[in-house]
């Protein structure tokens, strides 16, 4: 009875729903019409009566990981992640060591690694071009200009963001040559960003930070995808997979953009949930993690096919790296 019971849990967690407002900052994007999202039609037994029901199926079975690399102890505290120019390896930092590490993206291998600065508290990495750009919880970027070759150089970009903000991710946006850089703590400033979490944008070609949040995510919306079953996220399932989800539970650790669908992926190892908008910034759905499984979600990227990896810190033991066919 109580596994029957979860599976019929787990089935409504991705029924669909009404989306709530959007609170994107910009207009600048037009959504893709690839949601991502497959219509699936499925029927099961309810008191001996048959039900047939529609729910949104996720991309990914965020609870089986086709693969799972375990790190070595120097990457324990991984805290970024991302995808190489070239494709080839995937990128890593943790939280003190300002060094890049190229990973084999079927194994896990560290294959080099590249110091670019020293000690700090490195959160976000994302390879535009010929640079690479790694982001600090106190909103610094720093772009590291021919990594691993002779003539490799570091520059550091103050931004407006503070230790207060605490920028624990960093994605690209390629449409619009944006970095994103998402806040773990303080919005803004004003009561008006009390319940919000924000995603500010640093215009690469520019050198400077928009001065406007590019995204802000109420936390009562994601409190209310949680409990709404209207949503298919019903709130026993929510419980199920992290209780303090209920409350004030999102605060972003990663975020990324799918290469084919252009939608936000914002992770929040508190509430152990993924976060997906739209280009608009419009709350598409919202995926629990096991927390069994998902131990401190810190990073977030995926290949250019779509596939989806996602680092977890050591937490007291090794820290991995589980990859998601789509």
């Amino acid at each position: 009875m109580k596994i029957w019971l979860l599976t019929f849990l787990v089935s409504l967690l991705f029924s669909c729903g009404d989306e709530p407002t959007n609170n994107h900052q910009s207009t600048d994007q037009t959504p893709a019409e690839d949601t991502g999202f497959v219509d699936k039609t499925v029927e099961s037994n309810n008191a001996d009566k048959a039900v047939v029901s529609t729910v949104k199926t996720f991309p990914y079975q965020l609870d089986k990981p086709s693969s799972t690399f375990t790190m070595p102890n120097k990457l324990t505290e991984i805290s970024g992640l991302g995808l190489s120019s070239d494709g080839q390896y995937l990128l890593a930092v943790n939280d003190e060591q300002g060094k890049i590490f190229y990973l084999d993206k079927s194994t896990g291998e560290v294959k080099r690694e590249e110091k670019f600065d020293g000690t700090g508290d490195y959160e976000g990495i994302e390879a535009v071009g010929d640079k690479i750009y790694v982001a600090k919880s106190n909103g610094n970027i720093l772009e590291v200009a021919h990594p691993g070759k002779k003539d490799q150089k570091t520059k550091t970009h103050k931004t407006d963001l503070k230790s207060v903000n605490d920028v624990e991710g960093l994605g690209f946006d390629a449409q619009i040559n944006y970095l994103l850089l998402a806040c773990k703590g303080k919005a803004g400033e004003g009561d008006k960003f009390k319940r919000q979490r924000a995603v500010y944008a640093f215009d690469i070609k520019e050198e400077k930070l928009l001065k406007d949040p590019f995204i802000l995510v109420d936390r009562d919306e994601i409190k209310k995808w949680a409990t709404d079953s209207g949503n298919g996220f019903t709130e026993n399932v929510a419980e199920f997979f992290e209780p303090s989800l209920a409350d004030d539970a999102f605060a972003p650790s990663a975020i990324a953009i799918h290469p084919l669908t252009k939608q936000v992926y914002i992770l929040s190892s508190i509430g152990k949930i993924l976060v997906v908008l739209d280009p608009d910034g419009k709350i598409l759905q919202i995926a629990p993690l096991d927390p069994d499984l998902h131990k401190q979600p810190e990073g977030l990227c995926f290949d250019t096919d779509g596939t989806l990896y996602i680092s977890n810190e050591g937490k007291g033991g090794k820290g991995k790296i589980y990859r998601f066919d789509p």
